[in-house]
């Protein structure tokens, strides 16, 4: 979920070792153990050429470690050498810029780094081995199969690519660091702030080392990459083991996934998108883009503006949205997309993502 991911919310921590119960409450715990970076310190300096770059060295980083440290009820110190031990990881604010103005977006050759052989046949083999949960995830929350299918699969390949990146690490990087140079910068520093805190938060709660967990270069974690604040409030124990476990328990991960998805306003039954075609004499195409992905259009308003939709989409009853899949240098294709199309997009904002989610799940459920 993102991961921002690009554009995130977004999830949290527990590995086996750091399993957060779901039980958990937010009275203050005892004092936690000096984080793991803190303790190997001397030693790792001594056998790296070249000295990381710390936190400790940033005031205004240990600034916001007191006032966290405030407004949560955690203990001071732990925070302040949580924070003051990150690493600066100077390619990621990197990887968060957009692309290069004039970069032409492709639908084609998005689709075929997530819906390729691979992944399919590791999609057949997941649903397979988690079979009842996935069943059972459809039944409670409404959310099919294939999409759990289909967002599992294009954010870790089923749990083969869950990040390498110190989660604590990329969260204060992004936190201080975030580029100035992004449209958004100042809007995704608090984002970033906001997870970091929740991150904080959880371990602290949990007894944990917030260097154990590892994630993407945006702090998302676990099979679904969730980011901290989607983890505190859609993680759920689905296998009924006592805690949650987002990154060895695919119950976890399926159950989560379907209970964000009910979070934001997925609506049972109701169908993704619909097929379209333009009538040249009336087409209003400027009209019917300028909502971007947000549904704004019935039936009939997107259809007096030239947008011609098949039988099903014609009957559908609420909003929809004009989706423009752009094509590098052929024409665009284009889809209308409903209030679920839209739910897709709260996971990752991006209208390529869904459809790459919405075309690997199908293409799963048809190798099985």
């Amino acid at each position: 979920m993102k991961k921002t991911a690009p554009s995130s919310a977004a999830a949290m921590l527990l590995i086996a070792a750091c399993s957060v119960s779901a039980g958990a409450t937010t009275q203050k715990p005892s004092k936690p153990s000096a984080p793991a970076a803190t303790r190997a310190a001397a030693g790792n300096a001594a056998a790296t050429p070249k000295a990381p770059v710390l936190y400790a060295s940033r005031p205004e980083a240990l600034q916001f470690a007191d006032d966290l440290a405030a407004r949560r009820d955690l203990d001071r110190e732990w925070v302040r050498q949580a924070i003051g031990q990150a690493r600066f990881l100077s390619q990621v604010p990197r990887l968060m810029l957009p692309p290069a103005k004039g970069t032409a977006k492709n639908w084609r050759a998005y689709r075929s780094r997530f819906i390729d052989p691979i992944r399919i046949r590791a999609g057949v083999r997941f649903w397979q081995e988690n079979q009842a949960a996935l069943e059972r995830a459809e039944r409670e929350y409404g959310v099919p199969v294939e999409i759990i299918v289909g967002i599992i699969g294009v954010e870790t390949v089923y749990g083969q690519q869950m990040g390498t990146f110190r989660v604590m690490d990329a969260l204060t990087t992004l936190a201080f660091d975030f580029p100035a140079a992004h449209p958004r910068a100042a809007e995704r520093t608090e984002f970033f702030r906001r997870e970091l805190e929740q991150f904080l938060s959880l371990s602290s709660r949990s007894g944990t080392d917030p260097f154990e967990p590892r994630g993407s270069y945006a702090g998302a974690m676990g099979l679904g990459q969730f980011m901290p604040s989607s983890w505190v409030r859609y993680a759920i124990d689905f296998d009924g083991d006592g805690r949650i476990d987002l990154f060895k328990s695919p119950s976890d991960a399926i159950g989560s996934v379907a209970n964000y998805f009910r979070g934001h306003g997925w609506t049972p039954g109701m169908p993704t998108h619909f097929a379209v075609q333009f009538d040249p004499a009336r087409l209003q195409l400027d009209d019917l883009l300028a909502p971007d992905i947000l549904p704004t259009f019935s039936a009939a308003s997107m259809q007096a503006k030239g947008a011609v939709l098949d039988t099903a989409g014609a009957q559908h009853a609420g909003p929809m949205a004009l989706v423009e899949l752009q094509n590098g240098g052929n024409p665009p294709s284009y889809v209308a997309g409903t209030e679920n199309f839209y739910a897709i997009t709260r996971y990752n904002w991006s209208s390529y993502y869904a459809m790459a989610v919405i075309e690997l799940g199908r293409e799963v459920a048809a190798s099985r």
